[in-house]
């Protein structure tokens, strides 16, 4: 007898994960082995009047998040969390990191025991005892295996089926989308670090092009220190690596508010606005990187995460980047 088709929800309905959709919702239909219809679960908002899982179900497009690309007729935005969850067998979470702690605990003992799950959720977590990556709190609170897919991709040229890779499934690959498997799923998860400051400041190609570079060798040190086993250096020749600091030193979502947090002088609640919806990870995952550092007794050590945590938080002048970079370890 041939195995039931395979059941896949998508948590979360953003930018990020209306993109996603557009991808599952495409290769689900030439894939036998899954059901023809994607759930998404979408937080209930009100768009023009109108509920936004009626207008996603309805036209096809997700008119806050993701407007101008035609979502799959066979995606359908599902506003209840539980309902959602019904008799799902691959979950792909699709969500900002600071919310994954209220999800899980809500859908916690309503997942099935067999299903499996892919997290594309940039940031990590605070714990009592330092770090906590997203896929271990996943993993915990549901009790089912976590895949991590983590990339330098923005959505909106994602869904615009731009050229891009990614690193970890058939689910996701398409010509356009192009999909690496590797074993270390820890430092794939911890490859997402951002800076947007240069711009701000108009400090040049060469500047920017040495804050991209020691930010990546502090993030190849953060991880080689806090990931458990063995840390592949290969891993950071992956779209997960090198490309991730560069696509976000030069695009996306916190480089524009990070040169705008420079030239206006407003905070970053104010300026989040200006992402209609959308939300900021940068500086809530610089602030947890600096406690985890601090608590470790090493912010001398990583002296670009620990200045972009002071700007952002303690009011550090952000020309003051310059000297934490001129002094740093490397050049010493």
């Amino acid at each position: 007898m041939a195995a039931a088709p395979l059941k896949v929800c998508i948590v979360g309905s953003g930018n990020w994960g209306s993109a996603v959709a557009k991808i599952i919702g495409n290769n689900i239909k030439k894939l036998q082995k899954f059901s023809s219809t994607v759930k998404m679960w979408v937080f209930e908002e009100t768009v023009n009047g109108r509920k936004l899982t009626d207008i996603i179900n309805n036209n096809h497009e997700n008119v806050k998040y993701l407007p101008g690309h035609k979502l799959p007729e066979n995606v359908v935005a599902v506003p209840n969390l539980s309902e959602a969850m019904q008799d799902v067998d691959l979950l792909v979470f699709v969500i900002p990191h600071q919310f994954i702690h209220r999800i899980c605990d809500e859908i916690t003992g309503q997942v099935p025991k067999d299903a499996l799950g892919i997290t594309l959720i940039k940031g990590i977590d605070e714990g009592p005892e330092g770090l906590k990556l997203i896929s271990d709190i996943m993993q915990e609170k549901m009790d089912i295996d976590i895949s991590v897919l983590m990339g330098a991709n923005i959505a909106n040229e994602v869904a615009a089926e731009k050229f891009c890779e990614t690193t970890i499934s058939k689910l996701l690959q398409t010509p356009n989308f192009r999909i690496a498997v590797v074993d270390d799923a820890d430092t794939v998860e911890l490859c997402a670090r951002g800076a947007g400051f240069c711009d701000g400041l108009r400090c040049g190609d060469n500047s920017k092009a040495a804050v991209i570079r020691l930010g990546l060798m502090e993030m190849i040190a953060f991880a080689r220190i806090f990931c458990k086993g063995r840390v592949s250096t290969a891993t950071f020749l992956e779209i997960c690596g090198v490309a991730n600091p560069m696509l976000t030193c030069h695009g996306g979502r916190n480089r524009r508010v990070a040169e705008a947090f420079t030239r206006t002088g407003k905070t970053t609640e104010e300026l989040e606005e200006m992402l209609k919806g959308q939300k900021l990870q940068g500086p809530q995952t610089s602030a947890e990187v600096y406690r985890i550092l601090k608590q470790k007794g090493l912010l001398d050590k990583f002296p670009l995460f620990t200045a972009v945590y002071q700007i952002c938080y303690e009011g550090r002048p952000i020309q003051e980047m310059w000297s934490c970079l001129q002094s740093h370890p490397e050049h010493v």
